[in-house]
This record gives structure tokens, C-alpha cells and sequence, in this order.
């Protein structure tokens, strides 16, 4: 069964774990390891959240919002499930793993 159904490319959380081990082998991902936290499963983990999230604006949201034919409401709603979207985009891209850090300063709070 997979457990990203919209994905193409991390599907199961088999292809999660084979990618978190290929990262494991790479030193500027473990150096970012601390006691039980992983760096190259958080980073897997975040792939494929940021997969799933992107297939569906991109194969939902924006093909919904592109047609033009919705209600002033229905596109309003239409916009915040595309915000929560990219809330979760930017909650993987930079919060949940260490590794891309390095694309906000340091005083900058993505996601509260």
C-alpha cells in the first residue's frame, strides 16, 4: 500500500527508508546527526512531504484555480488549502530537517 498515494517517486515508506540510507552515506548530511535524530531520515521524511505537497498544487489546486470559472468564495477557499500547502512546504524545507537551513537567517521564524 503506499503511503503517499499521489507520489511518483517516494511512494512507500520503503522508498523513504532507501533514500534516508543513500543520504546516510553522505558526510555534509550526517555531520547535522544529533543522538536519535537522523538527519538523513528527516531530510527523506521531508522529500516525500514536499513531493506529496507539490502534486497537489500542482496537480489539484492549480489546475482548479487556473479554469476560473469558481465563485469569489470558492477561490478564496481555493487560496487558503493553497496556503496550508506551502505552510507545510516551507515546514519541511526548513524546519523539520537542519540541512537547509542555511536559506533563512537565523532571526527569520518560518513556521510558528
Amino acid at each position: 500500500m503506499a503511503l503517499f498515494e499521489n507520489n511518483l517517486v517516494l511512494r512507500t515508506a520503503e522508498d523513504v527508508k532507501r533514500l534516508a540510507e543513500h543520504l546516510s552515506r553522505c558526510p555534509e548530511v550526517k555531520r547535522f546527526d544529533e543522538g536519535e535524530n537522523v538527519e538523513a531520515g528527516d531530510l527523506a521524511d521531508s522529500f516525500a512531504e514536499i513531493e506529496r505537497s507539490l502534486r497537489t498544487f500542482l496537480d489539484e489546486q492549480l489546475p482548479k484555480l487556473a479554469v476560473g470559472d469558481s465563485t469569489p468564495p470558492e477561490t478564496f477557499s481555493l487560496l487558503l488549502d493553497i496556503g496550508e500547502e506551502f505552510r507545510r512546504l516551507l515546514y519541511h524545507m526548513l524546519e523539520h530537517q537542519k540541512f537547509y537551513k542555511y536559506l533563512v537567517s537565523e532571526d527569520t521564524h518560518v513556521v510558528e
